[in-house]
């Protein structure tokens, strides 16, 4: 039985305004009951209500589409625990037995990642843009990913070990016969990533066979995901070599890595754009301009370091000499380089404005020799009906010698 569409419009409002009162009004009571506590958690829950906004902006256009719903449940999961951590940490580590029920509250928690992450990595990728399957044979996929997911979750509420908050709290609803299926449940763990990467190859599949606009909105979500990606290995890698080298994180790298978790609000604001249609088109534009000022700086900064290292060698003691000459050199490389990188690029991501560019290029140098005024108006309209595509075009010319009244 369909619910009504006035029944879901109130359920979406339901859910968002809890999950999103949970993140953000729990942040107080978290920065007074854990004065402690990393920064970035707290910012982390507020960056996430990003999640349900986007879900009920949706929802509110779209109500049948299933992304809507999906990205309103991983809110509300983001919700409880948002709640349910510092809930469970006060009443088993700071002041055990001081508030009701916190061991149950503990055991539902340590399972909450898995429909957070799970519905992340498979439903929200695998229905994207509409809602729908890329195609009846990816039902399988669909079922195993959801099964995967609810018996992870049963067997972590239900686990019998020691809850992670309280070293001594045994788990109260703990089923004593899982303890031999343990091994069971560390055989279908490592199913869920395996559901992961089909959903992303049900993507790109999808992609493929896209036109139009739906091959506009796969490449938003694609473009933010591989930017957050990027971003994250960067900072895994200068973390993973600090610690090889045994020495601590710098703060500038702790910061960094502040930054590395609200570019995870990219996907969120992706989904919204690519299905709200809202600035669709300028994906191509986008990447272009990243990927260019990606290549830019890095490319400046790699010459930075190398013109330091060789003047240094050179003028040793004189470090100044090394800074100025580096300075310089990027100042005189900036400009043709970042030409030269975005003519390149735009040749590959961002190919209608390159044609554009070449197109007017071609006029103006054509326009240059030509003197017949219809020649010059035919060769006008036809450069504005192919670089812009307008549905009607006309050209109107004053006449000089009419005085304006």
């Amino acid at each position: 039985m369909a619910i009504p569409a006035g029944t879901r419009r109130w359920l979406a409002w339901g859910v968002f305004t809890v999950s999103a009162v949970a993140a953000v009004g729990i942040v107080p009571v978290r920065l007074w009951l854990l004065p402690d506590d990393n920064p970035s958690t707290a910012a982390f829950n507020v960056m996430f209500v990003a999640v349900p906004v986007v879900g009920i902006l949706i929802a509110r256009r779209q109500p049948d589409n299933r992304i809507a719903w999906i990205l309103l449940a991983i809110g509300a999961v983001n919700g409880v625990g948002s709640v349910a951590e510092p809930y469970t940490t006060y009443g088993l580590v700071l002041h055990p037995g001081s508030l009701p029920a916190a061991a149950v509250v503990a055991a539902i928690n340590g399972s909450l990642w898995v429909p957070g992450i799970g519905l992340t990595g498979t439903y929200l990728i695998l229905l994207f843009p509409d809602g729908r399957l890329p195609g009846p044979r990816w039902r399988p996929v669909a079922w195993v990913s959801g099964i995967t997911i609810g018996l992870l979750v049963l067997a972590f509420i239900f686990s019998p070990t020691r809850l992670e908050q309280g070293a001594n709290v045994r788990n109260p609803l703990a089923i004593g016969f899982l303890a031999s299926a343990l091994p069971l449940v560390l055989f279908v763990l490592p199913v869920l990533p395996l559901c992961m990467l089909a959903c992303a190859a049900g993507l790109v599949t999808r992609f493929r066979r896209s036109r139009g606009v739906e091959r506009l909105q796969v490449k938003w979500l694609a473009a933010a995901a591989a930017l957050v990606a990027c971003v994250y290995l960067t900072l895994m890698m200068l973390s993973w070599a600090y610690g090889l080298r045994g020495e601590a994180s710098p703060p500038w790298l702790d910061a960094l890595d502040r930054f590395g978790v609200a570019t995870f609000v990219l996907i969120p604001v992706a989904i919204g754009v690519a299905i709200l249609k809202h600035g669709l088109y300028g994906i191509d534009r986008l990447i272009s301009r990243t990927l260019s000022y990606t290549l830019v700086t890095g490319t400046l900064l790699a010459v930075y370091l190398g013109v330091i290292t060789v003047v240094g060698r050179l003028t040793p003691g004189n470090s100044s000499l090394s800074v100025a000459a580096s300075t310089l050199t990027i100042a005189a490389l900036f400009q043709p380089l970042r030409r030269r990188v975005q003519a390149i690029v735009d040749r590959r991501f961002n190919r209608a404005r390159y044609d554009a560019d070449r197109t007017v290029e071609v006029f103006t140098r054509r326009l240059r020799d030509q003197v017949d005024l219809d020649t010059v108006r035919t060769d006008l309209l036809g450069v504005v009906h192919e670089t812009l595509q307008p549905a009607s075009a006309g050209l109107w010319l004053r006449d000089v010698t009419r005085p304006l009244r």
